[in-house]
């Protein structure tokens, strides 16, 4: 068996496999606009307007940066976006708000603890009864005690707390806060937007996407409505006002500075998340992600964990969703469980991570801050237009001008951002800004 072995050609060079990185055109052209944008907001709007809309776009982009590495990452439709923004925005208000001494100075604390600790107990005794089938009780007969248990449970436990808050409303109005600096409440909002989503992810993970969507719509509700109607934690519909901010306000800064200074506390916390968004989507974890978000199957097979994963991915998101809701939250110093609407803080965000790409960080923070520079100033350019249209149609045809110009401009917010999210989807329906995805083979 011969073994011929041809002449190396001297003048040859290997070719690198790793595919060459192209200039940044569209990112250039596309950040090049969105800065010309901001600037005549600034020349229309003037500063102090400017930077409360860059303030509260930041706080956008890190909601979207949330949902982008759930729908993005691991293709996890969450509709429920309002819930763990009113859960970071609760414990923003909850740890920044002085403390009511006309409750912690009564029994009322303790009485209210005594209560609280019969709720945990309760939920043990639950627990206990839902694993009586290890004992070697037949299945249907454990979710028959388990049931009548939790009902009975339940009903005494509500029964002894809604004594113990008809007395903190008649005497203290409600608990109060702690009176520790804001951004504690931002850090415990982000944990416990991910324990909530913790507790859902356990449930509703293993639902199709679009079931899956339509169970965190209703956790979310559940969750506002709580809030809206427990007037002893958080004044219900009588909001908590002022938040203060981790910085110093207006009243020593001035409006334009204060702000300015709020900005750029959140574009540090913005610019952490991307780094570590960024390090975690290249890495090992990120392609194992978004292994399983495309063939489930073949990532089952090679022996991931996939609900294990895919949970950590959904209370990641959570996080960041809690974070972004307390320092919203303290930047607008105002707690209204009211004003968490589906549009504003779940269609809003939805519609920031498609215009840029689900699955681009730097697209998603795009996507965040051009989305809401429009929703914010369609309002003014509606106003403006409408204005011009009743001065032409007053002179040419006479017309009466109508009563309401200025509801009509707001609902024009609406109109405009549906037929952004309609041209998106028809002409760009990977974001403009997709996803970058590497071929391999």
């Amino acid at each position: 068996m011969s073994n011929s072995t041809e002449p190396r050609d001297p003048t040859y060079t290997p070719r690198d496999a790793t595919p060459a990185r192209r200039f940044p055109v569209r990112e250039i052209v596309l950040f090049g606009a969105l800065l010309a944008a901001v600037l005549a907001v600034y020349a229309l709007m003037g500063a102090a307007y400017s930077t409360r809309m860059l303030v509260e776009a930041a706080c956008y982009a890190i909601l979207a940066l949330g949902l982008t590495i759930q729908w993005g990452y691991a293709g996890q439709f969450n509709a429920g976006v309002m819930g763990f923004v009113a859960l970071g925005g609760f414990c923003a208000m909850l740890f920044s708000v002085p403390v009511n001494d006309a409750f912690w100075g009564t029994e009322l604390p303790g009485e209210l603890g005594r209560v609280l600790l019969y709720g945990v107990a309760a939920t043990f005794l639950v627990v206990g009864a839902s694993r009586l089938d290890r004992l070697g009780v037949p299945g249907k007969l454990r979710t028959l005690i388990t049931v009548l248990l939790a009902l009975v449970l339940y009903l005494v436990v509500i029964s002894q707390l809604r004594e113990v808050t008809n007395q903190i409303q008649s005497q203290a109005g409600f608990v109060g806060g702690f009176g520790l600096p804001a951004w504690v409440g931002w850090i415990v909002g982000g944990a416990l937007a991910g324990g909530v989503g913790y507790l859902i992810g356990h449930v509703c993970l293993g639902l199709r996407s679009d079931y899956l969507a339509i169970a965190t719509l209703g956790i979310a509700e559940i969750i506002k409505a709580f809030l809206k109607n427990s007037d002893w934690l958080t004044r219900g519909t009588a909001t908590v006002s002022p938040l203060p901010w981790p910085t110093p306000g207006p009243a020593e800064l001035g409006f334009t500075l204060s702000r300015a200074v709020y900005l750029s506390i959140t574009a540090v916390v913005i610019a952490v998340i991307f780094f570590l968004l960024h390090r975690a989507y290249h890495a090992p974890w990120g392609r194992m992600i978004r292994a399983i978000r495309d063939n489930e199957v073949s990532a089952a097979a090679m022996g991931k964990d996939i609900n294990k994963r895919r949970l950590e991915i959904f209370v990641l998101g959570c996080i960041l969703m809690g974070l972004g809701g307390g320092m919203l939250g303290t930047f607008n110093s105002l707690f209204d469980p009211q004003g968490y609407l589906p549009l504003n803080h779940t269609f809003l965000v939805l519609v920031m991570v498609i215009l840029g790409g689900p699955g681009n960080n730097l697209g998603t923070i795009f996507g965040a801050v051009a989305v809401y520079i429009i929703w914010i100033m369609s309002e003014p350019l509606a106003l403006f237009l409408m204005q011009l249209a009743v001065s032409f149609g007053e002179g040419a045809f006479g017309w009466d001008a109508p009563n309401n110009m200025d509801s009509r401009a707001l609902q024009a917010r609406v109109l405009v951002i549906g037929m952004l999210i309609t041209l998106v989807l028809r002409f760009a329906p990977k974001g403009l800004l997709p996803e970058k995805i590497t071929h391999h083979g």
